[in-house]
């Protein structure tokens, strides 16, 4: 008896809930799916899955001073309701064109998918556009297709419970991190917001970034190192416009350390 031996660069059938792996320019791509125990019971989660060569990073919703923001377009699917992206949390790197956010190696998107009739499969549809950098940032569209069976139970649950552990929890007024105070100055030559985080005693690794799906919001800088459990950052605009323009607009303030991370959304009134 013969066996057909595995050889490298096969492409390998994809499990029930998966597409195959698409490669693109310096990176490969796939989705991935299963179902995760929430409060509410048993919910379908997708996954899209990122995978980037040594040297390569791809980009967070605010992509910071340069690059491209993810988009997900889920249009040509199935018996889908509703779709709700979440981004694990990013970290800042340094690229020709100053501070990028985003993430290196290996990024799983958790999507919790809605089904119009939760008896039947969902046929996933996904165009995803991405940017990809390195010296330069170069732009990726990818079409991916997977049906997620009704039974399909625990599927790559456990890859995708991973990612959803790196996503930033609701801002709580009982744990950390949270946000201090907040104040703006967009009467000078350099429009500021400045923000007061509270993080765990001693926490490392801490950060800050800000997004608006509205504006390009500027990536903030850190005015000194964490002391007391409190750290300062400042949001410097450009532009007086820059700055105005935020007004009323949703902003979400999303904190980082390595003792966990979190989010919550204002909108400046005034």
């Amino acid at each position: 008896v013969y066996k057909r031996q595995a050889l490298g660069g096969a492409v390998h059938a994809a499990s029930p809930g998966q597409s195959p792996w698409s490669s693109q320019i310096n990176s490969k791509v796939r989705l991935v799916s299963g179902t995760i125990e929430e409060q509410g019971g048993p919910a379908r989660y997708a996954g899209v899955h990122l995978r980037m060569d040594d040297g390569w990073k791809t980009y967070w919703r605010n992509p910071g001073d340069s690059g491209i923001p993810p988009t997900f377009d889920w249009s040509g699917s199935k018996n889908l309701k509703s779709v709700d992206v979440f981004y694990p949390v990013p970290h800042r790197f340094s690229d020709a064109n100053g501070t990028a956010i985003g993430y290196d190696d290996e990024v799983v998107f958790p999507i919790r998918v809605t089904p119009e009739q939760a008896d039947k499969p969902i046929q996933l549809s996904l165009t995803l556009d991405y940017g990809l950098c390195k010296d330069l940032c170069i732009p990726n569209s990818v079409d991916l297709k997977a049906v997620i069976p009704a039974d399909l139970g625990r599927g790559d649950g456990r890859l995708i419970e991973q990612a959803s552990a790196r996503v930033p929890n609701p801002e709580s007024a009982t744990s950390l991190p949270r946000l201090g105070t907040i104040t703006a100055d967009f009467e000078g030559t350099e429009p500021t917001l400045e923000v007061e985080a509270v993080f765990a005693p001693g926490a490392t690794n801490t950060d800050l970034f800000v997004t608006s799906a509205d504006v390009l919001v500027p990536v903030p800088k850190a005015l000194g190192p964490l002391k007391d459990g409190r750290q300062r950052f400042s949001v410097v605009f450009p532009t007086k416009d820059e700055a105005d323009a935020i007004k009323g607009k949703p902003l979400t303030f999303t904190l980082v350390s390595d003792q966990g991370a979190s989010e919550t959304t204002l909108s400046r009134q005034e």
